[in-house]
């Protein structure tokens, strides 16, 4: 009853329009800063509107279907979650638009775009599979903390294997289903924002490249897709191990120190949780396995 309490509250802390709260603050604090100091007007403007179009407007909506239908806040059911994820686009393409027509910064311009074109490929996904909106929730404002801020945005991503759990244990996700928005929320983000930075002609400048930032993604993404995949096909605690190390020395002899430490992190707390999670979590039975 702790763990299942413990995953309750994470999934609740970590739901879309409340997570992208103090991630967007960040995202909000370091646009902010420019070269002569830091810019109170702006940070007031950027987050004001991050606040009511990525967050207020979506979770109002989340708990006003919720109540209509008389389910639960995460509307777990499939098929009821079509009207808050296109009230969701809509609130985004609006906060993108403003942010457009006024300049109020062009970073925060194509991730608004990003998040409705990203709300957009689940409701898709949705008509036909239950990808965790929880993990896309987490991987896009992640992706854009990791093209501010490199490794330290990249930190967050420890977060992901612990939701992970928690969507499992719930029964509210597959394990599939939880692996899957997040890989897919970070890799389309990254992505769109140096695609709608071109077409829409909003230079973003003092950004990590693109292909740095796929590779903290990787560094973030390997070990919960490792033992994922591991899951599904029974193998064991030595097929693990020698995956983990097979990708370190890949991490170590090809990309940056700072994209190796986040594996090595992230990978910790993989295990840890999966070792905290016990029997009832798949994680547990590979790693627990001769």
């Amino acid at each position: 009853m702790e763990k299942l309490k413990i995953a309750e509250n994470i999934s609740t802390l970590t739901n879309p329009p409340i997570i992208c709260i103090p991630l967007f603050l960040v995202i909000c604090l370091t646009l902010s800063f420019t070269g002569d100091g830091f810019d109170i007007s702006k940070f007031v403007t950027l987050e004001i509107v991050s606040l009511i179009f990525a967050s207020i407007l979506p979770m109002a909506i989340i708990l006003f279907w919720a109540k209509k239908l008389n389910t639960d806040k995460d509307i777990s059911n499939r098929s009821d979650r079509y009207m808050p994820l296109i009230v969701g686009i809509v609130s985004y393409f609006i906060g993108f638009l403003i942010c457009l027509i006024f300049n109020l910064d062009n970073f925060l311009t194509c991730l608004l775009l990003c998040y409705s074109v990203n709300t957009g490929v689940v409701l898709l996904i949705t008509t036909k599979w239950k990808i965790s909106v929880h993990t896309t929730g987490l991987s896009g404002p992640n992706g854009a903390l990791i093209l501010l801020l490199g490794p330290f945005g990249a930190l967050i991503g420890i977060l992901y294997p612990i939701i992970i759990w928690s969507r499992v244990l719930l029964k509210k996700h597959t394990l599939a289903q939880a692996i899957a928005g997040g890989v897919q929320g970070f890799f389309l983000t990254v992505i769109e924002m140096y695609l709608f930075s071109y077409l829409l002609n909003l230079p973003l400048v003092n950004i990590v490249s693109l292909a740095d930032s796929i590779c903290y993604i990787l560094a973030i993404i390997a070990t919960p897709v490792i033992l994922g995949v591991l899951s599904y096909t029974n193998q064991s605690k030595i097929s693990f191990i020698i995956l983990e190390i097979i990708a370190l020395v890949l991490f170590l002899a090809f990309m940056p120190l700072s994209v190796s430490m986040i594996f090595i992190v992230v990978s910790l707390v993989s295990i840890l949780i999966s070792i905290y999670a016990g029997s009832e979590f798949v994680w547990f039975r590979v790693l627990n396995s001769s």
